[in-house]
């Protein structure tokens, strides 16, 4: 990182100043060892990552290519992007929610209004936004939901990966990507309607990384990790009927078919539900009372939901 002083440019300099302790991490330095990445990630993430998903990210940032994080809803693809990222440069990436409205200027940077009028569109009045940021921190970006966007921002994105620069006129600068911590993921879930589609020149360029419902010793072994640590105890045959019920709606005719983020919520509201009863072990009562809140997301879905519910847990 550059020292104090060191810096190029006063867009740099303000970069520096307003991002730098924000990415700090407190890895000691880049991972890039996909089997010990896969141990930090169950460790410090709390997070279940199969390792041929962390090889095959890394072996992508190596060659250059962004990733695309692909599948429904609650599997992870965020958490999971933002921890890999993080391990690959070392340093806290950007997440960037898309927008359809999402343009250059909001993304790598635009002048002030007011610094505009008195200074004029010069380094002193723009405002570097999160991708240029990120490129010069030579830290990662996260782009969430990437099919809310336009094609031309879908360009834009991609010209900026294969370059590894950004070009900002106004200003007749060139910002240069200077290490490898530069690297972008993106997430999609093809499913949610009134997205728009992802071009051909988009797909070419992206190593598509398929997210799905994970195994049930895997959700398990989620569940297990992120349920809270201090709350009621679940005992292990009332946190398989909860498994058995979510295997059961994501087969049924549910418009929202609950992933494991609601499993791992479901589980923890069931605690929190036993804690304010006084208990320390949770009971099928507390995991009843908590499913609706937590696996009915469509009124449509209210009454399959409520069945399910009641074949696996008992009324």
């Amino acid at each position: 990182m550059l020292q104090k002083g060191a810096y190029e440019s006063m867009v740099e300099e303000r970069v520096y100043e307003t991002y730098a302790d924000i990415i700090k991490s407190d890895l000691p330095g880049p991972i890039r060892d996909p089997k010990a990445a896969v141990k930090l990630l169950e460790k410090k993430y709390k997070l279940v990552v199969d390792e041929k998903i962390v090889a095959l990210v890394f072996a992508s940032f190596m060659n250059g290519r962004p990733v695309l994080f692909e599948g429904p809803p609650g599997t992870g693809k965020t958490e999971v992007g933002e921890a890999l990222l993080e391990l690959w440069a070392g340093k806290k990436p950007f997440v960037l929610p898309c927008s359809e409205s999402y343009d250059e200027y909001k993304v790598i940077g635009d002048f002030h209004p007011l610094l505009a009028m008195q200074k004029g569109f010069n380094e002193e009045s723009f405002i570097p936004r999160p991708l240029l940021s990120a490129l010069i921190l030579d830290t990662g970006i996260l782009i969430d939901e990437i099919r809310r966007s336009s094609e031309e921002f879908q360009n834009i994105l991609l010209d900026v990966s294969d370059k590894r620069r950004i070009i900002v006129p106004e200003l007749k600068r060139v910002f240069r990507a200077r290490g490898e911590g530069f690297q972008i993921i993106f997430t999609s879930n093809p499913e949610d309607i009134g997205q728009n589609e992802l071009s051909d020149a988009f797909l070419r360029r992206v190593v598509r990384v398929e997210f799905n419902y994970p195994p049930r010793h895997v959700e398990a072994r989620i569940m297990e990790l992120r349920a809270s640590p201090t709350g009621p105890k679940i005992p292990s045959h009332i946190a398989q009927l909860m498994l058995d019920a979510i295997s059961q709606l994501r087969t049924s005719s549910v418009v929202y078919r609950p992933g494991p983020a609601e499993t791992v919520l479901w589980a923890r509201m069931a605690q929190a539900i036993a804690e304010l009863r006084g208990s320390d072990i949770v009971t099928l009562e507390d995991v009843v009372k908590a499913a609706e809140s937590v696996l009915v997301k469509r009124p449509e879905d209210h009454e399959i939901v409520v069945e399910t519910i009641k074949k696996v847990l008992g009324p």
